[in-house]
C-alpha cells in the first residue's frame, strides 16, 4: 500500500466510522475518550488527539505512530463519546497500514504460533500437553485439597451448555491459576467443558491486524464449540 492509498482509505474509514450524516467537525473535543484510555499519554498520544489528527489529513503520522500499538481495544472511548466514534477501528486500521515486518514481533509471532496448532496457543501447546496438564493438576487438586475431591475439569464433553476458553499462558506457566475457575464453575454447578481444540482466549492475530489469520482463529474455536454441541462460549479474556 502506498501512501497516496494510505492517505485515501484513512479518509474514507474516518467517515464510515462517524454516526450517519456525521463528519468529524462533529467531534465536541470534550475528552471523554482520552480521561477513561489505559493509554493516554503514551508516546505523546491519546484517542482525542488521534483522531484529530485522522481528521486533519496526518495520514504519515497517524500510520506511523508507535501509540496504536499501546491501545488495548477496549473500546472505552467509544463507550463514552458523544458522537459514538469508533476510534479502536481506526487505530486497527492505522495497524493495517503498517508493513508486516515493522509490526511488534511479540505480537505477530503470538498470532504465527497459535496458526500452528489447532489449540490456538500463543504458546504453542498441543492438544495433547493441554489435556495432560489439566488432567495433572486436577487430580493434584483433589488429592491435597480437602473438599474438592469431586472438582471435575472436563474435556470434550459433548453436549455441555458452556464451551470454556482459558488464558493460553495459564497451563503453560502458571497452571494452578486454572483452579480457581473450576472451583467456582463445579460450586455454581455449571455444564462445562473445555475442549482440546481452539480453547486458548486469546487472539494475537486481532491485535496484529492480521484480518485473514484473526479470521482464521476464529474459525477453528467456533468449529470446537459447534464440534461439541456447546450452547454457550464463555470466553474467559
Amino acid at each position: 500500500m502506498n501512501e497516496s492509498q494510505n492517505s485515501i482509505s484513512l479518509k474514507d474509514k474516518v467517515a464510515e466510522l462517524l454516526p450517519e450524516g456525521g463528519h468529524l467537525n462533529m467531534c465536541l473535543t470534550c475528552g471523554l475518550c482520552s480521561a477513561g484510555c489505559p493509554a493516554s499519554g503514551l508516546e505523546g498520544m491519546d484517542p482525542r488527539k488521534f483522531l484529530r489528527m485522522a481528521s486533519l489529513g496526518l495520514d504519515e503520522e497517524v500510520t506511523s505512530t508507535a501509540w496504536v500499538w499501546m491501545c488495548t481495544m477496549c473500546q472505552r472511548c467509544m463507550s463514552v463519546c458523544p458522537m459514538q466514534i469508533d476510534i479502536p477501528q481506526l487505530v486497527y486500521h492505522a495497524r493495517a497500514a503498517w508493513p508486516v515486518d515493522k509490526r511488534p514481533k511479540g505480537i505477530v509471532r503470538s498470532c504465527q504460533m497459535a496458526l500452528s496448532t489447532p489449540t490456538m496457543s500463543a504458546m504453542g501447546t498441543t492438544p495433547e500437553d493441554f489435556r495432560f496438564v489439566v488432567e495433572d493438576v486436577l487430580e493434584e487438586v483433589r488429592e491435597s485439597q480437602p473438599g474438592q475431591e469431586k472438582l471435575e475439569a472436563p474435556i470434550n464433553r459433548k453436549g455441555a451448555y458452556f464451551f470454556v476458553n482459558q488464558n493460553s499462558r495459564e497451563p503453560v506457566t502458571e497452571p494452578e491459576e486454572m483452579v480457581p475457575l473450576w472451583k467456582i464453575l463445579n460450586l455454581v454447578g455449571a455444564d462445562w467443558t473445555y475442549s482440546d481444540t481452539g480453547w486458548a482466549a486469546e487472539n494475537y492475530c486481532m491485535f496484529a491486524a492480521n484480518d485473514a489469520a484473526w479470521e482464521q482463529n476464529v474459525r477453528t474455536k467456533v468449529d470446537a464449540v459447534h464440534g461439541l454441541g456447546c450452547k454457550v462460549w464463555l470466553n474467559t479474556e
